[in-house]
């Protein structure tokens, strides 16, 4: 497990190569092998940030979670 500050993350936006990561509530998920991650992008959503915010709103849910592998922690 890496700890990645939100500049570190951003390199991780699923583009040109790089893997899709996200944070959620302070620990940083691959999101690189879901389908609907594909780009970096889902829904409006970007890989290489913070989306606790997003999630919660999301129809599916802190649930979602489950499934992904863990990569790390972001950090201040």
């Amino acid at each position: 497990m890496k700890d990645f500050t939100k500049e570190e993350l951003k390199n991780f936006n699923g583009q040109d190569g790089n893997p899709a990561y996200v944070a959620i509530d302070g620990t940083v998920y691959d999101v690189t092998d879901i389908p609907a991650w594909q780009g970096g992008k889902h829904h409006g959503n970007l890989a290489g940030l913070d989306q606790s915010e997003a999630i919660r709103q999301s129809p599916h849910g802190l649930g979602v979670l489950e499934k992904l592998p863990k990569v790390g922690k972001l950090v201040d």
